[in-house]
């Protein structure tokens, strides 16, 4: 990054290290997440949500609020690129307790109120999944909290239908810091490469599963 040639797109992404790390790795203590590595379909996408409003950041709105849809593309296909080793994750400092509940939410889910395991769309070893799916670890649990938190206030929002939203409604408020310390606790298998695809249909209909130019449709 610093020998980045000045008009790369390396270059012009430099600003988004001062949140997200160098070359978008971040950090396990920090508040923001990991870019590198991350499908570039999620990256776009998430990038619309901010310009159009369906996620809620000062800064990240005013930074993307002039730029196209094509440059966001290209911004999110350099990230995507992106190698770089994930840190480990910091010990929880939760109880076992607390941790085993999440796991339990995490790999299992809860049948009886519909609430399906996160493992059923982000993959059997939650690195995501192609071309749009994010992965789960190697994020803060302060992250995890404030965005399942956000989803299940309202306070974020993603094309219809909205999966996520569904889900974070059904869990507690326990459930959402039980869910987030255990993820925030576990290392990033195999580099942390999203699967090429999930080996079985998606648990409920969700435009997160989808190509990035079917959801930017619906969401106009």
């Amino acid at each position: 990054m610093e020998n980045a040639p000045v008009d790369s797109m390396a270059w012009r992404v430099k600003a988004c290290s001062a949140c997200h790390g160098d070359q978008g790795r971040a950090s396990p203590e920090g508040y923001f997440p990991r870019l590198a590595g991350k499908p570039a379909d999620y990256l776009f996408r998430q990038m619309l949500n901010f310009r159009d409003g369906r996620r809620s950041h000062t800064q990240m709105a005013y930074l993307l609020a002039p730029l196209t849809d094509d440059y966001l593309r290209e911004m999110a296909e350099h990230f995507a690129r992106r190698e770089v080793p994930y840190p480990a994750p910091l010990r929880s400092q939760a109880a076992p307790a607390v941790l085993a509940q999440g796991q339990a939410l995490v790999m299992h889910g809860d049948a009886a109120r519909g609430l399906p395991a996160c493992v059923a769309c982000h993959g059997a070893v939650m690195t995501g999944a192609l071309p749009a799916v994010p992965g789960l670890l190697g994020l803060s649990r302060d992250y995890l909290n404030s965005q399942l938190g956000a989803w299940r206030t309202g306070a974020r929002h993603a094309q219809a239908p909205d999966c996520m939203a569904a889900i974070a409604r059904k869990l507690s408020v326990q459930e959402v810091g039980a869910v987030s310390a255990w993820l925030a606790a576990q290392p990033v298998p195999q580099g942390g490469k999203p699967l090429a695809q999930l080996p079985g249909p998606a648990p409920m209909a969700c435009a997160g599963m989808q190509a990035e130019h079917a959801a930017h449709q619906e969401g106009k």
